[in-house]
């Protein structure tokens, strides 16, 4: 009976734990890593200089969006110090820093890479 009281107790638990953070981000949506901002998969984030810092909006869309996946902000995220949301044309929402829309790079392949950065001379490494 002690068992089952306590494969019980340590089910509620778990299932309020889970609850607790439902449509809410227990940290910033992107970490710091030698000296860049990553996403929580470890993969460089990056600015594009078409973007205009604080104008709520990401200009990379379309085929442009396909090779520079903008970091996706999800229903329930709020913005919190550096960080806001953005709109997109598609109805979606990406987070910025610091005013300006985070976007991964198709070619890189594994934390660390950073071979977006200087790519046509608009898009470089984000920093904090």
């Amino acid at each position: 009976m002690k068992t089952k009281n306590l494969l019980l107790a340590l089910l509620v638990s778990a299932t309020l734990a889970a609850c607790s953070g439902a449509g809410m981000r227990a940290s910033s949506p992107a970490m710091v890593s030698d000296g860049m901002l990553t996403g929580s998969n470890g993969m460089t984030l990056y600015t594009f200089d078409k973007d205009a810092a604080g104008s709520g909006k990401s200009v990379c869309n379309g085929p442009c969006a396909t090779n520079w996946p903008p970091l996706f902000a999800m229903d329930g995220d709020t913005a919190s110090g550096d960080y806001s949301i953005v709109a997109r044309d598609d109805g979606k929402k990406q987070w910025a820093f610091k005013g300006k829309p985070l976007y991964f790079w198709i070619k890189d392949q594994k934390a660390g890479d950073k071979t977006g950065d200087g790519v046509n001379g608009v898009w470089r490494v984000a920093k904090p």
